[in-house]
């Protein structure tokens, strides 16, 4: 027998995502229920394990380069005679406009424009924001963040949360299934309890704050391909990803967006327990597959704005995996090591050849490397690792376009790094109330989508935007679920 719960709203995960719809809604007057795949203790998804940094120059303003960098990577080659009409009024947008594998640059504004008003929200909680040290040794853009980190904002969400009698937790409860009526509006969610059984919530308001499909190896080997089995979960929260929110959701025919091949991916030492155990040194030396080859510029431009690309490079060399390799003059670099968050020590030896062996290299295709790389190395004046400085090798393939300094000084130093999966790219097409539309455009009555189940990304992850979107995606689905949206 199936039992069945009855609330005013459905959230599905408890991110930043879930928390911000579930709280939104709840403050609205709306009874809610949370359905939650982990158990109590480690609610929060990436959320709880990432340092949530937003892409805002103050608390009252977005970055200058915010919605240009989000309009940017939503969307690859438009189609102009497709994109023609997104100068209208959005209601008078055609379906295939509405439906498009593009990011809705009314979405994009949406985020632009909530994202002070969410801030101040989340404060209302108790939580602080401030600039706060990052791993990058210099950035490309402006960021704040809470003091705490993500983690901080779960607490003050789910305390709140807790205290309330309009807030059910359902954890160990996996949602698989979106129950509808026969005029088509998403009317609850089908789950299974712990122990497999079934259990089923009815609801005037159904939000996917799940996020994506990191914690599943069958869709992102469908999706991204076989070298995907090379990457794994930045961090323990995205191991409950599996993806079925997403799936439900195009099983009655939601639109896609973002692009379902691609992810947001960091460069993290594959020998590490901890979270984001990032490694992002690799600007200053060299980087080699398992062969001792170089495969691809280590420095085109500021290492914030181009570690993903790298990291995706990475994945894609033999069983996905480099070193990043150093001399002494690595320390030449004051507080270069907030650049490597693992607490593993690098391979190290007095002489390459000596690394080469700890590495399992070849000595002498490692030293063939090396030499080719020193032998295109300018001379050192002007080196500045606090910008793009322009020392670039000449004469070699792969070009190193900045940072470009000999390495033959022991003694020498080795990290491993594979890249990580932070979030899938690849989710449902919502409009700027966070309502998800079917392929002809439509609203899905009664059906939203929040955080990283939303579709929003192309090409290259704008870095410190997914929390942002989280809050502000959540925060309006809530608010729409329970009746109070625009």
């Amino acid at each position: 027998m199936t039992t069945q719960h009855e609330f005013d709203v459905i959230v599905v995960g408890c991110g930043i995502a879930g928390m911000s719809a579930a709280v939104s809604a709840e403050q609205a007057g709306a009874r809610v229920a949370v359905l939650e795949r982990s158990v109590a203790e480690e609610r929060g998804g990436n959320t709880r394990y990432t340092e949530s940094l937003w892409r805002m120059k103050s608390e009252d303003e977005v970055s200058d380069d915010f919605e240009d960098k989000l309009g940017a990577n939503g969307v690859l080659h438009p189609d102009p005679e497709l994109i023609k009409d997104a100068v209208l009024d959005y209601d008078n947008w055609p379906g295939l406009l509405k439906a498009a594998g593009m990011a809705d640059p009314n979405l994009v504004a949406a985020l632009a424009d909530n994202a002070p008003k969410v801030l101040k929200w989340l404060k209302s909680f108790g939580v602080k924001f401030d600039e706060i040290p990052t791993y990058f040794l210099s950035q490309s853009t402006t960021r704040i963040a809470p003091v705490g980190g993500g983690l901080a904002l779960i607490e003050a969400l789910g305390a709140h949360a807790d205290a309330s009698d309009n807030i059910t937790f359902f954890y160990e409860t996996t949602a698989n299934e979106l129950l509808r009526n026969d005029r088509g509006e998403v009317i609850g969610i089908g789950a299974r309890e712990a122990g497999n059984r079934p259990v089923n919530f009815i609801g005037r308001g159904v939000v996917l704050g799940c996020g994506g499909f990191e914690g599943n190896q069958e869709m992102l080997a469908h999706y991204i391909g076989p070298q995907s089995a090379y990457t794994r979960p930045v961090a323990r929260g995205g191991y409950y990803n599996r993806g079925e929110g997403v799936r439900m959701a195009l099983d009655i025919g939601a639109a896609p967006c973002g692009n379902f091949g691609s992810f947001h991916a960091q460069p993290v030492d594959p020998r590490s327990e901890d979270w984001e155990p990032v490694v992002l040194n690799y600007a200053l030396g060299i980087l080699v597959n398992e062969n001792g080859e170089r495969f691809t510029d280590e420095a085109p431009a500021m290492t914030d704005a181009v570690y993903e690309v790298i990291s995706r490079r990475i994945m894609m060399e033999p069983h996905g995996l480099a070193w990043s390799i150093h001399d002494a003059t690595l320390d030449d670099v004051d507080n270069w090591p907030v650049t490597v968050r693992s607490r593993i020590a690098p391979v190290e030896a007095d002489t390459l050849d000596e690394l080469a062996a700890k590495l399992d290299i070849i000595p002498e295709v490692l030293a063939e490397t090396v030499d080719s790389y020193n032998n295109a190395c300018p001379h050192p004046d002007g080196f500045d690792p606090l910008k793009t400085d322009g020392l670039a090798t000449s004469g070699i393939k792969p070009r190193k376009s900045n940072w470009a300094r000999t390495i033959e000084r022991g003694p020498f130093r080795a990290w491993p790094i594979v890249a990580a999966n932070c979030f899938t790219f690849g989710g449902l097409k919502v409009n700027a109330h966070s309502r998800v539309v079917n392929t002809a455009g439509d609203e899905i009555p009664g059906l939203y989508a929040a955080g990283e189940t939303v579709g929003l990304y192309y090409d290259v992850y704008p870095g410190a935007t997914s929390v942002l979107r989280g809050a502000v995606t959540g925060r309006l689905a809530g608010l729409d679920a329970a009746g109070l949206g625009n």
